[in-house]
């Protein structure tokens, strides 16, 4: 019978909860149109008349007071208030409307001495107030009844944060289809053990105490105003939990400060490997772009696209952009159009390989400062096309070079990358070069524009990044492929790099070859580990065979290495940034360089991949084998992956 009921009320929730906004504003109506006269019937008979007087008065005088404290309370804007998220606040903010009102019958029932009336409004102002917060109460949980999925259990989740984001999350949860609010979960000792928006806090102690008291099945960050470094930590002490562990994230990205559910989202990798921010200097951050014209090359790339968003920041008369990819170059121009306020766009279709276009560019648009991020950088596929990838890497950044020169540019930056340093593959290569080429026209002081070098190495979220490959991979149930065990990289948050580049760009006087700092290297094999375990899922191996998803190791590409790095020499100076360094690396003297260049040049012309591959060592004596220099490596400290392994 219970079980009948329960069902028959939750169908009558689920009809009224899908009924249209009119008809639900039609049956509030009604029912206060019914319940507040009955009200002031009531408010009149607890006070010293009897119900024989009460009914005396007729039904008018009620449904006349009824009738008043509607319309007040629709001038409140109580009516226009979505019932399922209303709370008693906005009862409250209604009823204290209506109280001048009820003060002004009070105060005319004492001028005109009408008995027992002041009494009787003093009643109506508690049982009309007690009848608006129950019914709106009442209403508000039969409508979150029924918007729920039938058939679809909402999953218990633990809030990790009982502070002012976690509440609002709670409270914003209990409405939800997906979310059920199950526990709080803080390090904050004086909160353990309380009772906060009807969820018990517990302490970290009790991880797995509170899982299994109130079946948890995923697990929400909710301190976002915690420094990086401290999420991290604790996103790895969750993580051991087996649980999928999500994230809500900073108060800024939420519209009005309100914790929502729409907020949560899956823990990202930059979550785990980025940095807490270092604010770019202003002076620096503007120097090269504000009130100017900019030419961003590889505009729709994965750097391109952020240096130009970074760009726009800071206010330029217009912005270039220049990419060989239509599609990339139309996806970077409709998002940008959004956002140029009041910088013309100009978009370029065409290569950097084109002297001729660059040249005409730069001149029609008066261009000022260009940012070199045009290249290709996938190693296989370049180690797999030398010639195409010299063509472009190096005489790409040679016409852009002659072509700043001719224009007479005040600044022109070049994108660099790790693998330019001690190269076992064309691409890297092929970036050494394209460096030497900067470092040359630096060096020939004829003319204003400052060239300069800015090297980093990977950027979490790029095309062919390892990242959304692994996400991929677990999404599809494994296994997840990685080349060597051993292989480790660096990584940085491509807005962080954006920033820094545009920052070391300003502060270059000629020829200097800027090195971000890129904090700690990442084991590969331990950020596949983490990303499996943070998915909720556990590694299948020898030691746990019944897990879910496997790790492969495929074998290294063709010119892959273990370990990258930033350096050729060694002592960087400080530039006066505390992420960005200044390195001393040999340069071939311009002369020379023009030789060398020209006999690569005609190679590339007669196609010979292996004339060009002998024209590449001479002009990098210190690119090897990978096969070579992988034997030799000997990797004295095992880097962690930043707090994140058990």
């Amino acid at each position: 019978m219970m079980h009948h009921r329960r069902t028959a009320l939750a169908g009558l929730s689920h009809r009224l909860a899908h009924l249209p906004a009119r008809r639900k504003l039609l049956l509030m109506l009604l029912c206060d149109g019914v319940m507040l006269p009955l009200c002031a019937f009531v408010s009149l008979v607890l006070g010293p008349p009897n119900l024989k007087d009460g009914l005396a008065l007729g039904a008018w005088p009620y449904v006349l007071v009824g009738l008043t404290t509607m319309l007040v309370l629709a001038l409140s804007g109580l009516y226009r208030t979505v019932v399922r998220y209303i709370d008693h606040r906005s009862v409250v903010r209604a009823a204290l409307m209506v109280l001048p009102l009820l003060a002004a019958a009070y105060l005319l029932a004492e001028t005109v001495r009408l008995p027992h009336l002041p009494s009787a409004v003093v009643i109506y102002c508690f049982v009309g107030f007690s009848y608006l917060l129950v019914s709106r109460h009442l209403a508000r949980s039969a409508l979150q009844i029924g918007m729920k999925h039938a058939g679809k259990p909402r999953r218990p989740t633990m809030i990790y944060g009982a502070g002012r984001a976690g509440v609002q999350l709670a409270q914003a949860m209990r409405f939800s289809v997906d979310y059920q609010p199950g526990c709080f979960m803080d390090d904050d000792p004086h909160m353990q053990g309380r009772v906060v928006a009807g969820l018990k806090v517990y302490g970290p102690d009790h991880l797995e105490l509170a899982i299994a008291r109130h079946q948890i099945e995923q697990i929400v960050v909710a301190i976002p105003s915690a420094p990086v470094s401290t999420r991290r930590t604790l996103i790895a002490r969750l993580e051991a939990a087996g649980l999928p562990v999500k994230l809500l994230p900073g108060l800024v990205e939420m519209v009005a400060g309100q914790a929502t559910v729409s907020d949560i989202r899956d823990i990202d990798v930059s979550d785990l490997l980025g940095r807490d921010p270092v604010p770019p200097e202003p002076s620096l951050f503007a120097r090269n772009i504000q009130g100017k014209c900019v030419l961003v090359t590889g505009a729709g790339g994965s750097i391109g696209s952020e240096l130009c968003r970074q760009i726009l920041s800071q206010h330029p008369s217009v912005l270039v952009l220049l990419d060989h990819s239509e599609f990339a170059l139309y996806s970077i121009e409709q998002e940008l159009s959004h956002m140029c306020g009041g910088t013309r766009l100009v978009s370029v279709l065409g290569s950097v390989t084109d002297s001729d276009l660059l040249v005409r560019t730069m001149q029609k648009h008066g261009v000022q400062t260009a940012y070199h991020a045009a290249a290709y950088k996938h190693v296989p596929m370049v180690e797999a096309n030398v010639r195409q990838g010299v063509l472009n890497n190096v005489f790409g950044t040679l016409s852009l070079a002659k072509a700043a020169r001719q224009c007479q540019l005040e600044t022109c930056v070049l994108i660099s990358t790790d693998k330019a340093v001690r190269p076992t593959n064309a691409m890297g290569a092929s970036k050494r070069i394209a460096e030497l080429v900067f470092q040359a026209v630096a060096a020939r002081h004829d003319g204003p524009t400052v060239f300069s070098m800015v090297r980093f190495g990977n950027v979490l979220g790029s095309s062919g990044s390892v990242v959304p490959l692994f996400k991929r991979q677990i999404q599809q149930g494994g296994p997840v492929t990685i080349t060597h065990p051993d292989i480790i990289r660096y990584f940085m948050l491509i807005p962080e790099a954006a920033q820094l580049v545009i920052q070391a760009g300003a502060m270059a006087r000629g020829g200097e070859v800027f090195v971000l700092d890129m904090g700690e290297p990442v084991r590969i094999a331990d950020l596949a580990r983490t990303m499996i375990r943070l998915s909720g899922l556990r590694e299948r191996n020898a030691e746990e065979p019944d897990g879910d998803i496997e790790i492969k190791f495929v074998g290294l590409r063709p010119g892959e290495k273990l370990y990258e790095e930033l350096l050729i020499g060694d002592q960087p100076v400080p530039s006066g940034h505390p992420r960005i360094m200044c390195a001393k690396e040999r340069f071939i003297e311009p002369v020379l360089l023009d030789k060398m260049l020209g006999a690569l040049g005609k190679a590339c012309e007669q196609g010979d991949v292996d004339a060009v591959v002998r024209q590449v060592r001479n002009l990098v004596p210190e690119y090897r084998d990978a096969d070579e220099v992988n034997a030799a490596a000997r990797i004295d400290r095992t880097p962690t992956f930043m707090a994140t392994t058990p």
